[in-house]
């Protein structure tokens, strides 16, 4: 490689929460570099999340995000003339910031009044095991399983 690889940034963890994940989960929700907005949304979100469930916001936080974490995906990779759908395992770090974009990118399409209940809603039914995020993975998950047979051509 010409270029040497990039150096991992240090993140600080939340001072709330004290967490590098939910440190990772604001940076992505945050736009234009309004991180105190981004937090105060997050925060409102997991209170309202909270008090919909009766448990700790944050550990349904983790749940949702683990439920909508992927396994496994398909890489597009050129054999001869044609171009194979080839399943491959997701690097731990990748696995994670897939889940948080999907989750914040179907909390933005979701119809409720503000941001926080709008992602609160995602959470909540993210750790039930549904909503669009869910969906996602599971049709990531399927396309994997129905492409089984090209595996061998992993590089």
């Amino acid at each position: 490689m010409r270029k040497s690889k990039a150096k991992k940034r240090v993140l600080l963890p939340d001072p709330i929460f004290n967490d590098i994940l939910v440190t990772r989960f604001l940076n992505n929700l945050m736009y234009d570099g309004k991180k105190n907005t981004a937090s105060k949304i997050f925060h409102e979100a997991i209170g309202i999340v909270a008090s919909r469930t009766n448990e700790d916001g944050l550990e349904v936080w983790k749940k949702a995000l683990a439920n909508i974490t992927p396994q496994v995906e398909v890489r597009s990779r050129r054999v001869g003339g044609a171009t194979f759908q080839i399943p491959s395992e997701i690097r731990p770090d990748r696995k994670i910031s897939m889940g948080i974009k999907w989750m914040i990118l179907y909390a933005r399409k979701r119809n409720e009044k503000s941001m926080a209940h709008k992602l609160a809603g995602e959470i909540v039914s993210a750790a039930k095991e549904e909503g669009a995020a869910f969906k996602k993975k599971e049709d990531v998950h399927k396309m994997a399983e129905a492409n089984k047979a090209f595996s061998h051509f992993r590089f």
